[in-house]
C-alpha cells in the first residue's frame, strides 16, 4: 500500500499546463486624456475664458495628477520608459501644481509677483524636460509628437509671461494650451479606437526617426 508520502510525491510530479497571461491593456490613453482635460481647463483660465474660479484644481489633483502617475507606472510594466518617465512626470506636475495653490501660497501670503515668479521658474524647470521628451517623442509617432510640440510652445509663452507679468502672453499661451489639450484628447482617442479594433480607423502617424 502506497503511503501517503508517495501519494504526495506522485502529485508534485505531475506536470502544471502553464496559461499564458493576456498581455496588459495600454494605459497611454488614460494619460493622455488626464493630461488633456486638466491641460484644457487650466488653459481655458489662463486665455482668459472663465470668470477665474479655480476650477481646474480638483482635476488637477484627481485626475491629471492621479490618473496620470497611475498611467505611467503601467507604463512600467509595459516596459515603455518613454511613456512612463512623461506619465509619472507630469501626474507629478498637475500633484504638485495643485500643493503649490492650495497649500504653499496661503502659507505664504505670496503676493501676485511672487506667484508669477515661482510659476515661471517651475514652467521653465518643467520646459526643459519637456524638450528632451519632445526631440525623443519623434520615435514615437507624430501624433504623440504634436503633444509635446504644442506643449513646448505652450510652456515658453507661460514662462516668458509669468517671468515679465505679460497678461497678454499669459492668455496666448493658454489659447496654445487649449490646442494642446485638443491635440492630446485626438492621440488619446486614437488609442482607444485603434486598441479597441485592432486596426487603425484613427492614424497617429509613423516615428518622424526610425
Amino acid at each position: 500500500m502506497a503511503s501517503v508520502m508517495d501519494i504526495g510525491s506522485q502529485r508534485e510530479a505531475q506536470p502544471t499546463a502553464i496559461t499564458a497571461l493576456p498581455p496588459p491593456a495600454d494605459p497611454a490613453p488614460l494619460g493622455l486624456a488626464a493630461f488633456a482635460l486638466t491641460t484644457f481647463l487650466l488653459s481655458a483660465k489662463n486665455a482668459g475664458w472663465t470668470n477665474g474660479t479655480d476650477a481646474w484644481l480638483g482635476y488637477a489633483l484627481a485626475y491629471g495628477g492621479l490618473c496620470q502617475l497611475l498611467a505611467g507606472m503601467w507604463e512600467f510594466r509595459n516596459r515603455n520608459v518613454f511613456g512612463a518617465t512623461a506619465f509619472s512626470t507630469y501626474g507629478g506636475f498637475w500633484i504638485g501644481l495643485g500643493i503649490y495653490v492650495l497649500v504653499v501660497i496661503p502659507a505664504d501670503k505670496a503676493t501676485p509677483a511672487q506667484i508669477d515668479n515661482d510659476l515661471a521658474w517651475i514652467l521653465l524647470a518643467f520646459l526643459l524636460f519637456n524638450t528632451y521628451m519632445l526631440l525623443w517623442s519623434l520615435f514615437v509617432n507624430k501624433a504623440v509628437f504634436a503633444v509635446f510640440l504644442t506643449l513646448e510652445i505652450t510652456e515658453v509663452l507661460l514662462v516668458i509671461g509669468n517671468f515679465e507679468a505679460q497678461t497678454n502672453i499669459v492668455k496666448a499661451g493658454g489659447i496654445v494650451g487649449v490646442i494642446t489639450a485638443v491635440v492630446a484628447w485626438y492621440t488619446s482617442s486614437a488609442g482607444v479606437i485603434n486598441g479597441m479594433t485592432g486596426r487603425v480607423l484613427a492614424p497617429v502617424g509613423k516615428p518622424m526617426v526610425q
